[in-house]
């Protein structure tokens, strides 16, 4: 009996074996990073650290913190405003609020620039107002500066710390705050001392997550003028071909992102989530007058600027280019293709193998550092940015080609040439989605289905077919469309890694942007801003809001089904 009803038996070798396989394909580009970086001599090291990292450190370690706390501050407050208040357009805002997820980073920079150019609508419409007629007489500050930079990328990111904050806040006891207020707090001083440092772990997740966000940018931060570590590694291979100086600079980036883990890490460090079952949640405090609208303006404000003005400019642009004859042009329509294929492509494969890993690693029997080992390797690569993975992916990916090329007579470099190393860098980049749904819809799974499925004979991987298969099909659905989507945005892997002459929706806007021909490309950023709407209509869904008197509360299991499932999976790093 021991046997069938006790803790599941392990699956075989080739499944153990698999996974090992999947997990060193993707430490395979980290030890080559580092591999090429201390081939290239300590010489690139000294003019490194006396001309390029001073300046490029400072500027990413400043947008950094000003992107952390501009998103800490918004996204916590947001949180808090649509879980403890309510107010008119409440039950709107609390979904329209994740819409600034579907906007890019560098399509919002793309956007902001174009719009607040001197010359540009905005700045001509106060112009007019004021009674200017020329940019000479008056000008707003330039949006190309590292204020502007931090305002963009806030504008967009502070969904992160949001969706963590709201899911916290939410299944926050009534108890405590109404023993804070017993004690003679006020609403601020209970929300300072009692509510906050609770979700102190929450707003470690969101703001981890926004930070990897920032340093895995190239795009916006290049069109608004700020020399990060990220573009300093694109133009240094790029520009001057130095694959061994790009590798020392993203050497040089993976501490900062190991140091950012770390933080993240302690941030959550001895803070324990207890159970929400039985627990009478906070009644929501009514608004009126004024202060009621104020609440609104306030909460609708980050949804003005991360989605209504940058997509309502690009409609704006596209449908000039429509009227004017211009509609969906080759190019586009192209880039759309690629996109799409190369999209699709990683999402097999890294659902596959997401699925591969979690079923491995949750069928060791218990085997706490395989369990371990598999998990934290294979997840590893959403940490890793977009730009310094493909740095390290192309040494091995250059050295297999050649040697394909030679054994088969091949002229050129064939994978390089159809894409396979940009499907492999898209896999191991958003690997950590799939391992994570998959692993929340099994611990979701009662136990007994899989005790009764051994104990009439089935082996390990018939139980997965017959039986978990069939009841994992939400989070794998859920995992691809994300995978789907992430990649269909995906900008810094596929412009070092895409083949020559093809052009992906991303790499086509960054191409229309460089030539400063913003008008051309808004048709491919709304496809691209369009394309992220499925999955803010995912994150949105969630169980019906715990209004009391009503307890008891569902069992905290069930968030893995609502939009904080999405700041799990990709917290799994």
């Amino acid at each position: 009996m021991r046997r069938f009803f006790g803790r599941p038996r392990a699956v075989g070798p080739l499944w153990h074996a698999t996974a090992s396989v999947i997990a060193l394909v993707v430490l395979a580009p980290l030890g080559a990073l580092a591999w090429t970086a201390l081939g290239a001599g300590a010489a690139h090291w000294a003019h490194l650290f006396e001309h390029v990292l001073p300046r490029a450190a400072a500027q990413t370690v400043t947008l950094l913190i000003g992107v952390g706390l501009l998103t800490a501050i918004v996204g916590t407050g947001c949180a808090w405003l649509v879980t403890r208040v309510d107010f008119p357009g409440r039950a709107v805002l609390r979904w329209a609020l994740l819409l600034p997820l579907t906007v890019p980073t560098y399509i919002a920079a793309y956007s902001y620039v174009d719009l607040l150019h001197p010359i540009g609508p905005f700045q001509g419409a106060v112009r007019a107002l004021l009674g200017f007629e020329s940019p000479r007489q008056f000008r707003l500050p330039d949006a190309r500066s590292m204020g502007g930079a931090v305002l963009v990328l806030s504008a967009v990111l502070y969904p992160y710390v949001y969706l963590s904050m709201r899911a916290m806040f939410s299944t926050q006891p009534a108890r405590l705050m109404e023993a804070a207020r017993l004690l003679g707090e006020g609403p601020w001083g209970a929300f300072l001392r009692v509510a906050l440092p609770m979700a102190r772990p929450a707003l470690a997740v969101g703001v981890g997550l926004v930070l990897l966000e920032v340093l895995n940018d190239v795009g916006a931060s290049e069109f608004l003028g700020v020399t990060t570590l990220t573009t300093t590694i694109y133009t240094t291979w790029v520009t001057r071909s130095d694959l061994g100086a790009a590798a020392q600079i993203a050497c040089a980036m993976l501490a900062m992102v190991a140091l950012l883990v770390w933080l993240e890490r302690q941030g959550r460090r001895r803070q324990r989530a207890g159970s929400v079952r039985a627990m009478r949640p906070a009644a929501r405090r009514r608004l009126r007058g004024a202060s009621a609208w104020l609440a609104t303006a306030a909460a609708a404000l980050p949804v003005l600027i991360g989605f209504v003005l940058p997509a309502g400019h690009l409609t704006v642009l596209a449908w000039k280019r429509a009227v004017d004859g211009h509609g969906l042009s080759p190019e586009v329509l192209s880039g759309a293709m690629h996109s799409s294929g190369l999209a699709l492509s990683v999402t097999v494969i890294a659902v596959a193998a997401g699925l591969v890993v979690a079923w491995a690693s949750r069928s060791t029997g218990g085997a706490g550092r395989p369990r371990a080992w598999w998990l934290g390797s294979a997840a590893l690569g959403y940490a890793v940015p977009g730009t310094v993975l493909a740095i390290g992916l192309l040494p091995p990916a250059l050295a297999v080609d050649g040697w394909i090329a030679d054994l088969l007579g091949l002229p050129g470099l064939p994978l390089m040439s159809v894409g396979a190393v940009l499907v492999v860098a898209g896999a191991i980049r958003f690997l950590a989605l799939p391992i994570g749904g998959v692993e929340a819809g099994l611990a979701r799974l009662p136990a007994p289905l899989e005790q009764a499925a051994r104990s009439l004979g089935e082996t390990p991987f018939g139980t997965l077919r017959r039986v978990h298969l069939p009841l994992l099909r939400p989070a794998l659905m859920a995992s691809a469309l994300l995978v789907f989507i992430d990649v269909m945005k995906e900008l810094p892997a596929s412009l070092l890694l895409r083949p020559a002459n093809v052009e992906t929706l991303p790499t086509l806007l960054y191409a229309e942007a460089a030539r400063g021909s913003y008008e051309h490309g808004a048709l491919a950023a709304l496809l691209i801003v369009a394309v992220g709407l499925p999955a803010v209509l995912l994150l949105s869904r969630e169980p019906a809001e715990r209004t009391p008197p009503a307890p008891p509360v569902p069992d905290a299991r069930s968030d893995a089904e609502t939009p904080a499932a999405y700041v799990a999976m990709k917290g799994t790093t």
